[in-house]
């Protein structure tokens, strides 16, 4: 298995890595984990300014504006600016949703909460969700956070998956399991 990484998520994860420990030092961590978690929303719901920020051709001066328009609307700190204007700079802007993506990891991870993946048959209420986070998290000594979603497919039943560890109750993969069984018999 090759450990080498591509460019862009080894210059994400430097970015990130940097504005992460800027916002500790200045002791807005939370608040810029907000801006951005707004930035997100927007950037994920405007197709202009998600394609404005991803192309390579606009001119440092134009996109210079339009995150000084952004940051004034969005309320973004000064360290925060001044981060988005050093992607324009460096030509990294494009990198910024990946850049996020990574930051808002390690603040996670900072909190001490585990990325967990749930999958279940059926939509869950928010009452079965937080027991199941609940019970998890106490087993794990250490907050889960689902990224959660409904398969129709899978009959009945949950997936849940913590990293390369696997739970899989489905009724499909226990259909699986027999159709195998009986193949190898």
């Amino acid at each position: 298995m090759s450990t080498k990484k591509s460019f862009s998520t080894e210059t994400s994860e430097r970015y990130s890595r940097a504005l992460y420990e800027i916002s500790k030092e200045t002791n807005e961590l939370e608040k810029v984990e907000n801006i951005i978690k707004n930035f997100q929303k927007l950037f994920n719901s405007s197709v202009e300014i998600k394609n404005f920020i991803q192309d390579p051709t606009q001119s440092i001066k134009k996109q210079n504006e339009v995150i000084s328009f952004l940051s004034e609307k969005l309320n973004f700190s000064k360290n925060l600016k001044n981060f988005f204007l050093l992607l324009i700079e460096k030509r990294r802007i494009f990198y910024v949703r990946k850049i996020f993506e990574n930051f808002l990891k390690y603040c996670s991870k900072n909190r001490g909460e585990i990325e967990a993946s749930l999958i279940s048959s059926k939509e869950l209420s928010l009452t079965e969700l937080e027991t199941i986070s609940k019970e998890l998290s106490s087993s794990m000594k250490s907050t889960l956070k689902f990224n959660y979603k409904v398969e129709k497919d899978l009959i009945g039943g949950l997936k849940l998956q913590l990293g390369s560890f696997m739970i899989d109750t489905s009724i499909k993969n226990k259909l699986k399991k027999i159709e195998q069984a009986m193949l190898e018999n």
